[in-house]
């Protein structure tokens, strides 16, 4: 079988939104893409979560763009960026602000940005989360924060290679990694930021913390999972 490129195969996906995707890491592990729920509205804990962005608002890694179009009800200015122009193509139609390209390219606004977002595990993007991080945080104005979803406290923080996985195809290796809520901090301060915030619970039940320039912010998939927010040691 031969592999595809994995944002093409992602993109087929939100074509498809009825055809399953999969999630397979070097490890084995294996787990279904919620292309429902991207493509869904905001949930609960998602607006708990929205509620705490300052704007502008960057959306890394948009998808269809729920986020962007959660934060516009609220009438906060917030723009996604994507690599996929599927993604981009869906997100416009529904009406989100979003650009096409990749957060370690030229990304509009730099240096002026209030919050940044890696939700939806996007703290993976790269395999290298300090390094996203230092990176993120240079697009963001003095003060601003990035809030991102982690793992439940336990997991670790383990960089690995996965693939997408769809009947009759799989993408290529491409690098991605995961991040508890316990190895946060060693992240962050790598990365050059502090954590702040204390920890609450999310609406739906499942363990969240809030930290905040904030740097990162938690939520998985159909799991628990926790969110956190760092600052810049020099905000």
């Amino acid at each position: 079988m031969t592999a595809t490129a994995a944002v093409e195969l992602y993109g087929r996906g939100l074509q498809r939104a009825e055809e399953q995707l999969l999630l397979r890491d070097d490890r084995g592990s294996l787990r279904p893409l919620a292309l429902g729920r991207w493509l869904g509205v905001a949930t609960p804990a998602d607006e708990d979560v929205l509620a705490r962005a300052v704007e502008p608002v960057l959306d890394i890694g948009c998808g269809p763009g729920r986020h962007v179009l959660a934060l516009a009800r609220r009438g906060r200015l917030a723009v996604g960026i994507d690599i996929s122009p599927v993604a981009v193509r869906v997100a416009r139609a529904r009406g989100a602000r979003v650009v096409e390209g990749c957060v370690f390219a030229r990304v509009p606004g730099a240096g002026s940005w209030g919050s940044a977002l890696l939700l939806d595990g996007n703290i993976g993007i790269g395999g290298r989360p300090a390094r996203l991080l230092r990176h993120v945080a240079a697009l963001l104005a003095p003060g601003g924060h990035v809030l991102v979803e982690l793992e439940p406290p336990g997991r670790g923080s383990a960089g690995r290679r996965a693939r997408i996985e769809a009947p009759g195809a799989v993408s290529e290796w491409f690098a991605w990694c995961s991040v508890d809520a316990g190895a946060i901090g060693a992240v962050a301060s790598d990365a050059g930021l502090r954590l702040t915030g204390d920890g609450r619970r999310r609406t739906d039940g499942s363990p969240a913390s809030q930290r905040g320039r904030r740097a990162s912010e938690p939520r998985a998939q159909h799991r628990p999972t926790t969110r956190r927010s760092c600052r810049s040691t020099t905000a």
